[in-house]
């Protein structure tokens, strides 16, 4: 009798530890947005091999591609997939609609493709959009539904992306807090978060910022370089970099909401390399400055001034540039690589390359056209 006690509390016990595990979809600190907006990009296999080369092992996509999930497979890769925002009404309404969607887009690819994460969406309480700001936690609370009943919670992080717009203000760092209007839909999505133990994800663009205000705002500042920062007075705290400084008004604002342990992780970030006249900063200068130094900052598992002992994690936005895009000429010019696989600036790691001079279809397979040079990250 006295056995199958202790056997009945082990099982008890293990069973409530794993209820109290969040789950990870974040492996060291340093990710990448791989976005296909675009008609002249590598097949999905070849980018595995760049990545791979690159020794980039955390990616997100901006949809669920079969196309994309079959080359994944095997590659020991860590992948976000992503809900497309025009697809959340009927989720938030329709139980069977989450379910389907991850049946058919996340359960039948597991475990050969290592899918870490769903985002239910991108930057939708960011924008003017009352419709879907009303349906996001519906949608979120059936995504998580569906992944229970599928018995995938333990492997599946839940999470949704949010734009600076979700801020009254952000500067100081400590003075930021969400907007009144954003907040009687942000507080219920908080909460069912903190309750699964789920990080606030958030796009923090420096470049955007700069871009903005360029007479106000230090370039060095925006780029890491050298520069006398800001003074937060109301906490005591310098900063010599914007992207902190973001990152910490992240923290700021959920903790004036009530969610101060919450981790905050940049599920974007980046520099465009070229942009229309009035799109101060644009250039590759500046992209590869951005981006070379932010590498180097994440790869020291650094916390930020104001949580110096959680390490900051950031998605870089984006693997390609993205011919395609609409907007502005920066739109299409976020890429750490060109289209044809070629970097698109020298920041420590080469891309793919033709194996002779002559034209080739780059969309025909890896091994027939393409050959990886190793990637020599030496960012110390």
């Amino acid at each position: 009798m006295e056995t199958i006690r202790c056997f009945f509390f082990f099982a008890f016990l293990v069973l409530f530890l794993q209820g109290l595990v969040s789950v990870h979809a974040f492996t060291g600190t340093y990710g990448v947005n791989y976005g296909r907006v675009a008609d002249n990009l590598p097949a999905p296999e070849s980018v595995v091999t760049l990545l791979k080369a690159a020794k980039i092992k955390n990616i997100r996509i901006y949809d669920a591609d079969h196309s994309v999930l079959n080359a994944f497979k095997g590659s020991g890769l860590e992948l976000v997939v992503m809900i497309p925002n025009e697809l959340l009404t009927d989720m938030s309404v329709n139980e069977d609609s989450a379910m389907n969607w991850v049946k058919q887009n996340v359960q039948p690819f597991l475990p050969g493709t290592d899918i870490r994460g769903i985002a239910v969406g991108n930057e939708i309480l960011g924008q003017a959009n009352q419709e879907l700001a009303e349906v996001l936690l519906g949608a979120v609370t059936n995504v998580y539904s569906a992944l229970d009943r599928l018995q995938l919670s333990d492997r599946i992080q839940v999470s949704t992306a949010h734009s600076e717009g979700v801020f009254q203000n952000s500067f100081p760092p400590s003075s930021c807090t969400f907007k009144d209007e954003v907040m009687q839909y942000m507080k219920p999505l908080l909460q069912l978060f903190s309750e699964k133990g789920a990080p606030f994800f958030l796009n923090a663009y420096p470049f955007l910022a700069y871009k903005s205000d360029s007479k106000n705002i230090n370039l060095n500042y925006a780029l890491f370089l050298k520069n006398p920062g800001i003074y937060d007075s109301k906490t005591n705290l310098h900063y010599d970099n914007m992207f902190d400084a973001q990152v910490d008004a992240g923290y700021a604002a959920l903790e004036a909401a009530g969610f101060g342990k919450m981790e905050v992780i940049v599920s974007e970030t980046g520099w465009a390399s070229n942009g229309d006249p009035d799109e101060a900063g644009a250039s590759v200068k500046n992209a590869r400055t951005y981006n070379y130094n932010l590498r180097k900052r994440l790869l020291k598992k650094k916390g930020t001034p104001r949580r110096p002992k959680i390490a900051v994690k950031a998605y870089v936005f984006a693997l390609f540039n993205e011919n395609l895009k609409p907007g502005p000429t920066s739109e299409r010019n976020f890429g750490l690589f060109k289209a044809d696989g070629s970097i698109a600036y020298n920041m420590g790691f080469t891309g793919l390359r033709p194996s002779s001079a002559s034209r080739m279809d780059i969309r025909a397979p890896y091994s027939m056209v393409l050959t990886a040079c190793a990637a020599i990250l030496l960012l110390l």
